[in-house]
């Protein structure tokens, strides 16, 4: 084992080693770069005298390293590289500890970038300076929604309010700001390109579908970059902007292998199933788009689990419309239909039936599209349904011919 000398020999070395890639940083610009070289290596090089092998904690609030095992502080005063906050998805209150503003969104221009400037108590003659010659080129109606806010978080704090007026810059303001304050809103729009325009107006509408119809936030975002490459190609000009961002999320759903029906993105938006329709099939056209085809099964489970049937229900109905496909009987049919017609067939042949009416309600089929496919299944049933099948009283005998 080394000696106490030589362990803080071996730390020096490597500190010096650390200083000199730092001077090289240094030369090059990199001043980030430098300090976290060298921070890094005094760390790794610490360690605690009595336990050379014990794992350090940091202690941050205080910058110091300590030995787990003894207590002992073995390093003091260390500098912290990284963020001064942390910022967490679901805090929805509370000052914006950053200054340095969200994240530059991909799918827009410079349109989701904003900078304030603001003079706290006791600043200096040249941020007062630069903080007017911001307000200066401002609007009037900026210039007062500016003066409004810097009053209103006054008081706030002067009365120790729980709510705090917090400004983000996702495209100027938050949606709650946009809400309260149309003016300050329709001032930050006007300063949009358009093509950055109508990219927000669809990433809106994509969020409200989406949430509408519970879909995830992968498929959020990728229905936005679907609609981002759409709006470069201008294949779509001209067309309906809120069609065009629901067609896009029917596409995200498919790619996502969560797919949905026409009928509830339509249920979703304020277009028609007929424009959505068109939307797509001239998306697919101009991206070039490959989409896996849609099978009965795609759907199974969302509709067994709305209709509160069984797991068996639902792997009896898997099994019968993928034989149905298999033998050929549902030629022309739309997977929806066949999913439907398979899950009467399953229910009816046992204890917990169903009506074609209450599956065309969930599959938004028409109960004469559920009831003319079901026939179609019917003359064939006994080779339909999987052996191990538990059927009600009656057997397979008992289903109904319609």
């Amino acid at each position: 084992m080394l000696s106490r000398c030589e362990g803080w020999s071996m730390m020096l070395q490597r500190v010096v080693m650390s200083l000199a890639l730092s001077f090289v940083c240094e030369s090059l610009g990199c001043w980030d770069v430098a300090l976290f070289q060298v921070i890094s290596v005094v760390k790794m090089s610490v360690e605690c005298p009595i336990h050379p092998g014990a794992h350090l904690v940091e202690d941050h609030r205080a910058g110091d390293l300590i030995c787990p095992e003894c207590g002992l502080v073995v390093g003091d005063r260390l500098v912290d590289v990284g963020t001064e906050w942390r910022s967490f998805s679901n805090e929805k209150s509370g000052a914006d500890p950053s200054r340095v503003g969200a994240p530059e969104n991909p799918l827009l221009g410079s349109s989701d970038l904003s900078t304030s400037i603001a003079v706290g108590y006791g600043g200096s003659e040249s941020d007062q300076s630069l903080a007017n010659a911001q307000r200066r080129n401002m609007n009037n109606t900026d210039r007062q929604m500016s003066q409004a806010m810097g009053v209103i978080r006054e008081m706030s704090a002067r009365i120790h309010l729980s709510k705090s007026i917090e400004v983000t810059p996702l495209f100027g303001c938050t949606a709650n700001i946009r809400k309260e304050f149309p003016c300050l809103a329709n001032a930050q729009r006007r300063n949009m390109n358009n093509t950055d325009r109508q990219m927000s107006q669809a990433m809106g509408v994509i969020r409200e579908m989406s949430a509408r119809i519970h879909l995830s936030k992968s498929i959020e975002d990728n229905a936005a970059k679907v609609f981002k490459d759409v709006l470069d190609s201008k294949a779509l000009k001209g067309k309906n902007n809120e069609a065009q961002a629901a067609a896009c999320l029917y596409i995200a759903c498919r790619k996502e292998g969560v797919p949905r029906t026409f009928k509830e993105i339509c249920a979703a938006s304020r277009v028609s199933k007929k424009e959505i329709g068109r939307c797509f099939k001239l998306i697919i056209k101009s991206l070039e788009t490959n989409l896996e085809q849609i099978t009965s099964a795609d759907f199974m489970s969302r509709f067994c689990g709305n209709l509160g049937l069984s797991h068996g229900i639902q792997a009896a109905a898997t099994r019968i419309a993928k034989k149905a496909v298999e033998l050929d009987l549902v030629a022309g049919r739309s997977p929806i239909s066949i999913a439907a017609a398979a899950i009467y067939m399953a229910s009816q042949a046992s204890s917990e039936k169903k009506t074609a009416k209450e599956i065309g309600e969930i599959a938004g089929a028409a109960e004469v599209t559920v009831k003319q496919t079901y026939r179609l299944l019917y003359p064939r049933a006994k080779e339909l349904f999987p052996e191990d099948f538990k059927f009600a009283n009656g057997g397979i005998e008992s289903l109904p011919p319609s």
